[in-house]
């Protein structure tokens, strides 16, 4: 091999027992043993595990990053970016899941340090800038928009920590769910959501003709209800 496929083929290696057994339950030999050199190669590359350790991270971190940020600028509509950022993470953690559980190993809940608190952070910061747009635009105070993008980021990334060990359902249908809590809230949850825009307008479609069979089912009942009653006092009236 050249100096730099062994580079890539240690990083490769790196990325896999990293994940399995995070930095402390990987050692250089493991590592030097698995791409079928001596431990002075990978010493010479990188420094020790150390040094292999940080640049796997760096990479997954930037990748990462510069995925969701793309999805964030890429659509023109704000339903649209946060779709397309779910739905970037997610597509992320299936294609590499040994990347993304190094990101989540390398970072500590209880201090909010590490690469994927740091990552997480950065993105919020694009979320809050997009945020903070909107709501100037609508007249709303913008001093909300920091905790509305760390509510938002957090929603997604925690969903995709817990995607990434369970797989179901897809990805595209995660997403869709995602978005359908975070757009439409509690309140006003669509029943199928979808990121299909043409499927959504027709569930929409379906879910104003459903409420108006049930509104007219409730008119003809009061209805009822109101000529039974003035039956009911017209027989009472005295004769």
């Amino acid at each position: 091999m050249t100096g730099k496929e062994r580079r890539e083929q240690l990083l490769t290696i790196g990325r896999t027992l990293f994940a399995e057994r995070g930095l402390d339950g990987t050692s250089v030999e493991e590592i030097a043993s698995a791409a079928g050199v001596s431990k002075p190669v990978v010493y010479e590359h990188f420094g020790g595990k150390e040094g292999l350790y940080a640049v796997v991270v760096d990479r997954e971190f930037e990748g990462l990053l510069r995925l969701v940020t793309e999805a964030l600028t890429s659509a023109r509509h704000y339903r649209g970016k946060l779709e397309k950022a779910a739905l970037g993470l997610l597509e992320y953690i299936e294609s590499n899941p040994d990347g993304f559980r190094i990101l989540v190993r390398d970072s500590h809940g209880g201090t909010g340090t590490g690469s994927y608190a740091s990552l997480l952070s950065e993105i919020a910061g694009e979320v809050e800038y997009i945020l903070a747009q909107e709501f100037d635009r609508h007249g709303y105070d913008d001093k909300f928009a920091p905790l509305y993008a760390q509510s938002l980021v957090g929603m997604v990334a925690v969903t995709g920590q817990w995607w990434l060990d369970v797989r179901k359902p897809r990805r595209e249908d995660v997403a869709a769910h995602i978005v359908n809590l975070a757009w439409n809230g509690l309140s006003g949850l669509e029943q199928r959501p979808s990121l299909d825009p043409r499927r959504r307008r027709k569930e929409l479609e379906r879910e104003r003709k459903r409420a108006e069979k049930i509104a007219a089912k409730e008119e003809k009942a009061a209805a009822r209800a109101q000529g039974k009653v003035r039956r009911d006092d017209e027989a009472d009236e005295p004769e």
